[in-house]
C-alpha cells in the first residue's frame, strides 16, 4: 500500500473518490497484465503489440476500470477495440456499445466492424432521418454517432443502458467546461474507454479532462490538479511530473510507431523554407507594419489571455499572405499564381513526384487555397482527388485513390480530412501551410504513414521564408515537448503564450 499512499499524495486534499483509491489498491499487487487470446470471431490478425493492447483492454474491463488507449497514429487503435467489444460480447450478454467519432469517421467505423466483426450488429445514428434507426438499437451491439449529436441528441443518449461509451479522436473533449465533455460525462455506462493518439495538445488540463470522463475521480478536482500539479510541472517540476507518470500508467496504454511497428517503414520529414515572390514579399510587409503595432499596444493594455481573438486574427491574415496574396481577396489589386512562392515549389514537388510514380497528399487549412491549387494542377494537366469539409462521398473518394494509381494527387482540408482516414495509397505528404498546433499535422500526416504502407513516407512542410510561418515551428516544437514531457520520460515542459512569443511573431 506504501505507493499507493505515495500516489495519492500527489493529489493531498483534492478529494480523490472512493473508487479511485479502491482501484489503486487493486492494481498494487498486479506485476503485469495477463496474456488473452484473441476472439476466435475477430477476422483480422493481431500484431503482437496489438495483442498486448487487447490483454490490457480485457485487464481493465475485469477491474470495472476505464483507460486511455493513447497509440501514436496508425497503430490500429480501433481493432483493438473491436476485439475488446466482441471478448465483452462473448463473455457476458448482449449488450448495447456506444462510440463516439468525429463525423467524418462514423462511416469508417460501421465499415471497419463490419469487415472485421461480422457478428457484432451496428447502427450508424446520424443524418436527418436517424430516429428511424431507434427500433433497430433492442438488437443492436454498437451504437456510432457523432460528437454533434452527443450535444444535440444528449437527452436520448443518456437514457441508454450501455455496456462501453467509446470516445474516438477523444481530443474532443480535451475542454473540460465544453459542452461536448458535458455530454460525454453524463453518458450512463459500466465502462469507458478514450482513444487518442494527442492525449495532451497544449495543457496539462486536457489530460485531466479526458481522465475525468473515464475514471472520474483518479485525479481529483481540477482546481486542485491545476494547482499542485499541471502548474509545477509547467515551471519544470520533473519530480512531479514523475509522480503523475507513475500515477496514469497503469490506465493509459501509448505505443509509438519506433518502439513497436518494425514492419512500418520510417517517414521523412522536411521543412522546405520557400521565399516569398516579389509583389508578395512587399504585401507582407504592409500587412506586418499595419498589424504589428495595433497588436502590441492591444496585448499591452489587456495582456496576452484578453487579447487572444486579435492576435489569431492579425496571425491568420499574415499566414494567408504567406500562401497566396489572393486569400486576402483585396480590391484593386491583380494577383496571380506567380506571386504565391509556396504554389510554385508545390507544382514542382508534384512534377518531380508524379514524374518518379509517387503519389501525394496535399493538406492546407484555407480552402480558398486548396481551390487555386486545384486550378494550378488543371492547368498543369495533373489529376487529383479533392476532399473539404462539404464533401459528402469521402469514403468513395478515399477507396477510389486508394485502388486507382492514375489519379496521383489528393488536395485534403486539413481539418476535414486530417483524421480517421486511411489513405495508404500515398507515399508523399505536403503541409501547404504550416499549423500552430504540430499534433494536427501528425494526425494529417498519419493518413499515408500507417500500418499497411509498404513505402517509405516522405513529408514536406512548406514554410514562407521570413515569416510568421517560421515562427509559428518554434512555438510547434514548444508543444511536442509538453506532451512527450508526459507520455514519456523526457521533454521539457511548455510555457504558455507570453508576451515576448508575441512580440517575436509579430517582428520583421
Amino acid at each position: 500500500a506504501g505507493r499507493v499512499q505515495d500516489l495519492l499524495k500527489m493529489v493531498q486534499n483534492a478529494k480523490v473518490s472512493a473508487s479511485a483509491k479502491t482501484l489503486f489498491s487493486k492494481i498494487e499487487d498486479i506485476d503485469e497484465v495477463p496474456s488473452v487470446a484473441k476472439p476466435r470471431t475477430l477476422k483480422a490478425d493481431l500484431r503482437p503489440y496489438q495483442k498486448d493492447g487487447f490483454s490490457w483492454l480485457v485487464f481493465l474491463h475485469e477491474l470495472n476500470s476505464g483507460g486511455i488507449l493513447a497509440d501514436d497514429m496508425g497503430l490500429g487503435k480501433t481493432i483493438q477495440t473491436i476485439a475488446l467489444l466482441l471478448w465483452a460480447k462473448g463473455k457476458e450478454k448482449r449488450k448495447l456499445n456506444l462510440v463516439v467519432a468525429p463525423t467524418s469517421v462514423v462511416p469508417n467505423w460501421d465499415r471497419e466492424i463490419r469487415k472485421f466483426a461480422p457478428s457484432l450488429k451496428t447502427v450508424m445514428w446520424q443524418g436527418p432521418n436517424r430516429s428511424q434507426s431507434a427500433p433497430d438499437l433492442e438488437k443492436a451491439d454498437v451504437m456510432i454517432t457523432s460528437y454533434a449529436l452527443l450535444r444535440r441528441d444528449e437527452e436520448l443518449l443518456q437514457a441508454l443502458d450501455l455496456r462501453y461509451v467509446i470516445l474516438d479522436e477523444a481530443q474532443h473533449i480535451k475542454n473540460p467546461m465544453s459542452q461536448t465533455a458535458r455530454s460525454a460525462k453524463k453518458l450512463s455506462s459500466e465502462r469507458r474507454l478514450a482513444l487518442t493518439g494527442t492525449p495532451i495538445e497544449n495543457r496539462l488540463s486536457e489530460l485531466w479532462s479526458i481522465f475525468d470522463f473515464v475514471s472520474p475521480g483518479l485525479l481529483g478536482q481540477l482546481k486542485t490538479f491545476e494547482e499542485r500539479i499541471a502548474r509545477p510541472i509547467d515551471r519544470g517540476d520533473m519530480e512531479t511530473a514523475q509522480r503523475l507518470r507513475a500515477t496514469i500508467k497503469p490506465f493509459v496504454m501509448r505505443r509509438l510507431k519506433s518502439d513497436v511497428a518494425a514492419d512500418l517503414p520510417d517517414k521523412v520529414e522536411q521543412e522546405m523554407i520557400v521565399p516569398l515572390a516579389e509583389e508578395q514579399a512587399k504585401l507582407y510587409k504592409q500587412i506586418l507594419g499595419q498589424v504589428r503595432k495595433s497588436i502590441l499596444s492591444e496585448v499591452e493594455k489587456k495582456g496576452v489571455s484578453k487579447a487572444q481573438i486579435q492576435i489569431l486574427a492579425a496571425l491568420t491574415r499574415l499566414r494567408q499572405v504567406a500562401c497566396d496574396p489572393r486569400l486576402m481577396k483585396l480590391p484593386d489589386t491583380e494577383f496571380d499564381a506567380d506571386d504565391s512562392g509556396k504554389l510554385g515549389a508545390l507544382r514542382e514537388i508534384v512534377d518531380e513526384a508524379v514524374s518518379g510514380g509517387h503519389r501525394v497528399l496535399v493538406f492546407s487549412q484555407f480552402v480558398q487555397m486548396l481551390n487555386h491549387i486545384r486550378t494550378a494542377l488543371d492547368a498543369d494537366g495533373v489529376p487529383y482527388e479533392y476532399l473539404d469539409g462539404s464533401t459528402k462521398d469521402r469514403l468513395e473518394k478515399v477507396d477510389r485513390f486508394n485502388e486507382d494509381s492514375s489519379v496521383p494527387v489528393f488536395l485534403i482540408s486539413l481539418k476535414a480530412g486530417g483524421t480517421g482516414l486511411n489513405l495508404t495509397g500515398a507515399d508523399t505528404v505536403v503541409h501547404f501551410d504550416p499549423w500552430w498546433n504540430p499534433a494536427v499535422e501528425d494526425q494529417a500526416t498519419d493518413r499515408a504513414h500507417r500500418i499497411g504502407q509498404t513505402k517509405k513516407v516522405n513529408v514536406y512542410k512548406l514554410i514562407a521564408a521570413g515569416t510568421v510561418e517560421e515562427k509559428i515551428l518554434e512555438l510547434s516544437a514548444k508543444k511536442r515537448d509538453l506532451v512527450s514531457n508526459v507520455l514519456s520520460t523526457e521533454g521539457s515542459p511548455l510555457k504558455g503564450l507570453t508576451k515576448a512569443d508575441v512580440e517575436n511573431l509579430f517582428s520583421e
